[in-house]
Order: C-alpha cells, then sequence, then structure tokens
C-alpha cells in the first residue's frame, strides 16, 4: 500500500474531474487541478526526488508556505517512499534547526519565504528547484506497505521538546469511519478548509479526506482576514467547510452571516480545540446550518464525533466513530481497568487501531510509556452519558491548546527564563471567556521596579512560533507551588 497511491486513485476512474482548486480572496480562481494532472505531477516530483539521490525512508523537510507547492511536495515525497516532514511557516530559525537535527532529514524543500533552518549540512531545494522537480518524466509509486514509514509530523511534548510523530501509510484506511461518522462525505462534495497545510488537521480533512472519495478539495490563498471568509464561502461554491472554533466565531462577529449566506453549504466542521456550547448554538441560529465536532491529535486520527448519523448534544464532543476501538481507562488503577459510566477516565485508543502513529521517532522509552497495556493514553480525561456521548474533562497533562496547536509550558518557560531580567516563570492556560483561552506568562523578575514585559515579549518573537507565544504577561511576587516545590499552574488560572 501507498498512501498517496490511495489518495489519488480517482486518476484512475475521473481524470478529469477537478481535485484541487486554489482560491484568491474574493474566491477567485487562481489554480485548477484535475486527478489526472495532480497525479501526473506528484510522481514528477517523486521521481525528481529519487533522482536527487534520496532512499527509501529518507526524510525530507518540508519548509512551504499556503501554496499548491505544499501537497504536490508532501505527496510526491511519500509517493516515492520517502517520509516529509511538515513544519509550521512560522517557526523561527531556532525552532527548524532542531527539526532538522533531531530528525534526521537529508533533505529541505522551501519555497523562498518561509525561514530556513541555522545549517548548511543538509542541501536545500529552493523554488526554481520545485519548478524543476514537477517538470521529471514522471514515475510509478513506490512499492510500498502499510506498515512502513508514510510522514512525520513534529507536536509538542510533556517535556517540552518537540517531538516527531511517525505515520504509516495504512494512515489513509483510518479516514474512512469519519467520512461516514463526522463528515458526510461524498464525490460531488467540494471542501474548503481554512487551516494551515502543515497541521494534521488540514492534511487529513482538507487533502486526504476528499481525494479519497474523488471529491473536490478548495484551498485558500490569500490574507486570513475574518471577514474574507463569507464571500469565499459562497463565490467558491463549497458544500462543506472545516476550520476552528475561534475562527467560526471571528467569522460570526465580524462577517455579515445570515441563512441566505453561502447557500451552497450544507453544514460545517470544527476540530483542533473544544466547541463551546454557545458558539454551537450561536453558528445554528444564524445559519440554519449544523456545525459537527471532531476529537484527534496527532498521534491518532480522528476518533470521536458527532456527524450527519450523530445528533449534536451541545457541550459533549460527539460520540465514537463506527468501527473505533475507544474506551475509558481508570485513572486511578494499573492495568486495563475501564471507567465507569459517568465516571471520568483516560481517553484511550487501541492499539489496532490504523491511524495510531507508528511511535515517538527515536524515542522507544516515550512510546512505550505512552501505552497501558494494549491502549495508547492520549491525555484527555473525559466521561461518558447514558446515551453514549463523551464529554471533555481537561487534561491529565500540562500541555496548552493555541489555535489547535498543542504547546507544552516547559518549551515556552525555557525560551523566557533566558531573560537575564527573569528569575521565574511560569507559563499556562488562562480563560478570558467560555471557550476562548490565551498563553498567558506569570513572571517574577529579579528587579521588579525596572521590570519590562515588552523585552520578553521581542525574546520570544525571536525563539517561538506564533502560535506559542504567550499572549499575556503577569508580574507576580511568586509563583505558587506545591509543598514539594512544584508550580501549581490550576492556580495561576485564577491569578489573572
Amino acid at each position: 500500500m501507498n498512501l498517496a497511491r490511495y489518495c489519488l486513485a480517482g486518476a484512475d476512474t475521473d481524470p478529469e474531474k477537478t481535485a484541487l482548486e486554489v482560491v484568491g480572496p474574493g474566491g477567485e480562481v487562481r489554480e485548477v487541478w484535475t486527478y489526472g494532472q495532480l497525479t501526473e505531477t506528484v510522481l514528477s516530483v517523486a521521481a525528481g526526488l529519487r533522482q536527487a539521490g534520496l532512499m527509501a525512508g529518507d526524510r525530507v523537510l518540508l519548509r512551504i508556505g499556503h501554496s499548491s507547492d505544499f501537497p504536490l511536495m508532501y505527496f510526491g515525497a511519500i509517493a516515492g517512499g520517502f517520509v516529509p516532514i511538515p513544519t509550521s511557516d512560522q517557526l523561527t530559525a531556532t525552532e527548524t534547526t532542531g527539526i532538522l537535527a533531531d530528525s534526521g532529514a537529508k533533505l529541505v524543500l522551501h519555497d523562498g519565504s518561509t525561514t530556513l533552518p541555522d545549517s548548511d549540512a543538509v542541501p536545500c531545494v529552493g523554488p526554481s528547484g520545485l519548478a524543476d522537480l514537477k517538470k521529471v518524466a514522471p514515475e510509478d509509486f513506490a512499492d510500498t506497505n502499510r506498515n512502513d514509514p508514510a510522514y512525520l509530523i513534529y507536536t509538542s511534548g510533556t517535556s517540552g521538546t518537540p517531538k516527531g510523530v511517525l505515520h504509516a501509510h495504512r494512515a489513509a484506511l483510518a479516514r474512512l469511519p469519519a467520512h461516514t461518522g463526522w463528515i458526510g462525505l461524498t464525490r460531488d462534495d467540494r471542501l474548503l478548509h481554512a487551516g494551515a497545510f502543515n497541521w494534521s488537521y488540514t492534511l487529513t480533512v482538507g487533502l486526504m479526506d476528499p481525494w479519497i472519495r474523488g471529491a473536490t478539495s478548495v484551498i485558500y490563498e490569500g490574507p486570513r482576514d475574518p471577514t474574507v471568509w463569507p464571500d469565499i464561502l459562497e463565490t467558491s461554491r463549497a458544500t462543506l467547510f472545516a476550520a476552528v472554533p475561534s475562527l467560526y466565531r471571528r467569522l460570526l462577529k465580524y462577517g455579515n452571516v445570515t441563512k441566505t449566506s453561502f447557500p451552497q453549504l450544507r453544514h460545517g466542521l470544527t476540530a483542533g480545540e473544544g466547541l463551546p456550547a454557545e458558539l454551537y448554538h450561536l453558528w445554528k441560529d444564524q445559519t440554519g446550518r449544523e456545525l459537527y465536532e471532531a476529537l484527534g491529535m496527532s498521534e491518532i486520527s480522528t476518533y470521536l464525533s458527532s456527524g450527519p448519523d450523530v445528533p449534536v448534544k451541545p457541550g459533549a464532543t460527539g460520540k465514537p466513530q463506527p468501527g473505533r476501538k475507544v474506551a475509558l481507562l481508570d485513572e486511578n488503577a494499573d492495568g486495563e481497568v475501564f471507567a465507569l459510566p459517568e465516571q471520568a477516565g483516560l481517553l484511550s485508543v487501541h492499539r489496532d487501531e490504523p491511524g495510531l502513529m507508528l511511535g515517538y521517532w527515536q524515542r522507544p522509552e516515550e512510546t512505550q510509556a505512552a501505552f497501558r497495556g494494549d491502549w495508547f493514553l492520549t491525555g484527555d480525561r473525559m466521561r461518558t452519558d447514558a446515551d453514549g456521548y463523551y464529554w471533555y474533562e481537561g487534561r491529565a497533562d500540562d500541555l496548552m491548546n493555541s489555535f489547535g496547536y498543542r504547546v507544552a509550558p516547559e518549551e515556552v518557560e525555557r525560551v523566557l527564563s533566558g531573560h537575564p531580567e527573569v528569575h521565574e516563570v511560569a507559563v499556562t492556560e488562562t480563560q478570558v471567556r467560555p471557550g476562548v483561552s490565551l498563553i498567558t506568562a506569570f513572571v517574577v523578575p529579579r528587579d521588579p521596579d525596572g521590570f519590562d514585559t515588552d523585552a520578553l515579549a521581542e525574546r520570544a518573537a525571536s525563539y517561538l512560533a506564533d502560535y506559542k507565544r504567550p499572549k499575556a504577561y503577569k508580574v507576580l511576587d511568586q509563583l505558587p507551588r506545591t509543598p514539594s516545590g512544584k508550580i501549581r499552574r490550576k492556580d495561576l488560572k485564577h491569578a489573572v
């Protein structure tokens, strides 16, 4: 099995159908790629990477922004039997260098606009090289199998150091339950995704899902002002729209949205952050359309959701998708002890789930520690009600959620504590209103009288991607701690 071949099978059945459409501000069409054109170019990239000397399983670091080059290079690498590493175009040179070193990537593909690693040990292929790759005579898909490595995504770990999540080609098979259990996807749909390509939510729902079904993926290339989305939804004739809850909130607040807006849209999809009940009601009242939520993570495909066949229960995440092996383990017991109904437990996914990662890249001990018996522990605490719906009860660790990205507080604290005026610092999420949280830094300065939080913000901007940076800074005399000296982050959440 080759993931790229599986996703692009539409080239064999309907090569002239539109697979990818790139639209700009106002929804004007900039690029149209048929299944035949897309597949041929993907195979050209695969052949070009082989000619560049890459061997099966070699990693390829992608430093490409939101353009059609991203999916072409991403699926081209997979088609050739190589392992692409999608990364955010917001990453700094320090962050990118760390990923390059940890992954052992043999090649960097970049668009000339993204920040590159501080290293010349690995060849870099720039914009002209990307254009050349797309012109190489295409060859066939690599003869990979379902458990071979397909792609590597970096995510924040509880230690504060980004770690690679390695997925197999079988991850494409794991998307099928979401098509019926969440998206309600058919080959006639036009799915518009608002997220950046480096994010697993976009790579799966925005690209893999519509292509597996032979539908059309629509991507927007342009300014991200929330006022642009109603026009794009309407002029692109999107039948499905995927975004994070915070974008739906801004779309409703700043866009002129009524029940007659974007008439082609059947319903909205949301993931990455929890969907507050009040936002669901606001969307439903203002648009007259449903909004279906799903829960997933970088290590696993989406697995809990509401959808056309699972009515929304506002505030609940939904139910396990058809065929998913999901359970709640008793957090106070050892072994495979399951939580009782209405009792909060650790949300877990069975190791037989095809969407489950192969493991954390070069971290066998962390991979093993993530399992309890045959169950992978997601870190989420949830409970079920009498109707089988799952309700979120918080994280079992300190990981934060910023615009759908997991962020470890230790990673941010390590950067901020390097400032000479900082004595101590702790970082956590603070809620500003229901469903809206900000990463907040609580700082104990060496000299409170002369301390400037702007200087600390400048340091964060130099070392951290925007979504990892604190959006608020609070100066304290001391940090709350347990008797053993550990920072009490829960207390900080109420210190604003």
